[in-house]
């Protein structure tokens, strides 16, 4: 039997030899099953039950290390998988709750923006009265200028707070304006 598996070895190594140097004459069904041929070629009689015993023990073998090989890339490609898949549930969550941030974010600069913009209704408002105010009171001043130059100021009693520009403490009222009034 040692005596086969050597002479096997040696035909294998023949073969190999053989076929590299001269790639013109492979054969292809050299090319498929070349320890079978070089085991047929290496028995006396060329169809010996041990020889095709031994290739086909050869054969189961080669075939179970290709069926446990190719079990064990599975499993990895399952491990792989899998772990792409954690990986993956982990980068869901972390965007999940980056949204939830994001969105409460929006939400109180939202509220924010929405206090000051009743903020400044109501300061437009307070604008818009104070300049009215304003307005009258330099009309009023117009008014007290153009009398003063037609009437001698010895007539005016300056004593009349009414007459007297700079005491309108009866003209000096609270605005009352309130973001109520412009937010529906």
């Amino acid at each position: 039997m040692e005596c086969i598996k050597r002479y096997v070895h040696n035909a294998m190594y023949m073969y190999l030899v053989h076929n590299a140097m001269y790639p013109a004459m492979w054969n292809v069904s050299n090319l498929m099953y070349p320890v079978h041929n070089a085991i047929i070629m290496a028995s006396p009689s060329g169809n010996s039950s041990s020889g095709s015993e031994d290739l086909q023990q050869l054969m189961d073998q080669r075939k179970r290390k290709r069926m446990i090989s190719n079990r064990e890339s599975a499993r990895r490609s399952r491990m792989k998988k899998q772990t792409h898949l954690n990986e993956l549930m982990v980068q869901v969550n972390q965007l999940k709750e980056q949204n939830n941030q994001i969105v409460s974010n929006i939400n109180m600069v939202s509220q924010v923006y929405l206090n000051v913009e009743a903020e400044n209704s109501v300061l437009r408002a307070q604008m818009e009265e104070l300049s009215n105010r304003l307005q009258s009171l330099n009309e009023i001043i117009n008014c007290i200028n153009s009398a003063n130059s037609t009437i001698d100021e010895t007539e005016i009693n300056c004593e009349d707070d009414f007459l007297n520009p700079w005491n309108l403490l009866h003209v000096n009222q609270p605005i009352m304006a309130s973001a109520d009034a412009f937010i529906k």
